[in-house]
């Protein structure tokens, strides 16, 4: 039996699953505005989080009967994926479709998270939230399906999609890129790609604020494009990063002309990646009155985290 139609405004108990990935460490801060929150990741050890095994997944919501749950979990090593594809599935789409029809059987809303990997990366124009999908990997299949399940429980939700997350925590593209240009005086990146890098810290706050609308008007229920304004090239992030670097004084032997762009073949992986992966994200301004920031402030901010503050004019 469902529980009553939670009262707007009103404190509500939210279930966090993959709360020390990206996403979910931010989720944690800015979750905590709405309500209750109860962080799970897959080692947990008072509830089970693990989403290999939906049995216990599905007694671990029912035994903290949440108002919402958001999940932030995810298999998103997306080329070892191409090898242990069963394992990609159980975590992409049964444990969030396990999630779903929990949240439909307590009238609880879902929180999902998927990406610009559903689609297959052609053309060079932003991708409608309904627009077709034809995801080129595992990881993309398995994260498309997952979608698809929570769709087709009836609960509500909101499934966001995003791209090329990153954050100040733990490795990432930029941390990458500055060890290579602090070791080598030639790189090549690939510059065939594009999108829009956008930080875990944005995409939680336009999850908190999105959410809290949504609980008091349930018909905002659906599938949103959530992603930083602008795009780039791999090959372009890069370039940003490493003269950010040199202009802090920061080690960089790499010379600004010795960054090559290079085709995707250049670099073979086991999952192929979409070419374009820009993502239209009109739904969600004008249905929750956000505005989108341009990627590259964002990305500036996290190097002054991880490095310490920009050096005065």
């Amino acid at each position: 039996m469902g529980r009553a139609a939670i009262r707007p405004g009103a404190p509500v108990k939210i279930l966090l699953f993959g709360c020390n990935g990206q996403v979910g460490w931010e989720l944690q801060r800015s979750l905590t505005v709405l309500g209750e929150l109860v962080a799970l990741d897959f080692d947990s050890k008072s509830l089970s989080a693990d989403f290999s095994r939906t049995d216990a997944l599905g007694a671990t919501v029912r035994a903290v009967c949440p108002d919402v749950i958001v999940n932030a979990a995810a298999h998103t090593a997306v080329d070892k994926a191409e090898s242990e594809p069963e394992l990609a599935r159980a975590i992409n789409a049964e444990a969030p479709g396990l999630l779903a029809r929990e949240a439909a059987a307590s009238n609880a809303w879902l929180v999902h998270y998927s990406t610009d990997y559903v689609f297959d990366g052609s053309g060079d124009q932003p991708r409608k939230e309904d627009d077709p999908t034809g995801p080129l990997s595992v990881y993309g299949r398995t994260k498309l399906e997952g979608e698809q399940q929570v769709r087709a429980s009836g609960c509500r939700h909101l499934i966001l999609r995003t791209s090329w997350v990153y954050s100040a925590r733990g490795g990432n593209f930029a941390r990458t890129m500055l060890k290579l240009a602090a070791e080598h005086d030639r790189l090549s990146v690939v510059g065939d790609q594009v999108g829009a890098p956008t930080g875990a810290d944005f995409l939680a706050d336009v999850t908190a604020h999105a959410l809290r609308r949504a609980l008091a008007e349930p018909q905002l229920v659906g599938t949103y494009h959530a992603a930083a304004a602008g795009d780039t090239t791999w090959h372009g992030y890069a370039q940003l990063v490493i003269n950010w670097a040199r202009s802090q004084g920061l080690v960089v032997r790499v010379a600004a002309e010795q960054i090559k762009a290079v085709p995707s073949t250049a670099y073979p992986t086991a999952a192929q990646r979409p070419l374009n992966s820009r993502l239209d994200t009109q739904r969600l301004q004008r249905t929750f009155g956000l505005t989108m920031p341009h990627w590259q402030p964002g990305v500036l901010r996290m190097l002054a985290e991880v490095h310490g503050p920009p050096n005065p004019p």
